[in-house]
């Protein structure tokens, strides 16, 4: 039988992609600084999601995930820096609207899953 593809997981090693696009596109206009920082958030978020998947207890996932959740917050930070200061107009919005979902999606499972240990 086939694995069911963990959405979450789909999700965030996609947005890593194109956040590693994204840094190789900021290097070659030599913008250093925020790049470097956005690359790091950005490909945390789905490392996270990987390490929380592989949680030896219920707590360890959820702080795993709650990393996870924090570097997406962080991520949302740097893409909308590179926005609004214009240094990024391509892509900026898209990329901006997937850390949204991303960021829902996460903060839904640290909820529930918090819910189901508070309520065991």
């Amino acid at each position: 039988m086939a694995e069911k593809e963990n959405i979450i997981q789909a999700k965030t090693f996609a947005f890593a992609r194109k956040i590693i696009s994204l840094y190789m596109q900021l290097k070659n206009e030599r913008e250093y600084v925020i790049s470097k920082q956005l690359l790091k958030a950005g490909t945390s978020i789905g490392a996270n999601v990987e390490e929380a998947i592989a949680a030896f207890s219920k707590r360890d996932f959820v702080h795993k995930m709650n990393i996870a959740q924090k570097e997406a917050r962080e991520t949302k930070y740097w893409l909308k820096l590179l926005s609004e200061t214009n240094i990024v107009t391509s892509n900026s919005e898209k990329l901006l609207a997937e850390i949204e979902e991303i960021i829902r999606i996460l903060t839904a499972i640290v909820k529930s899953s918090q819910s189901n240990i508070n309520n065991q």
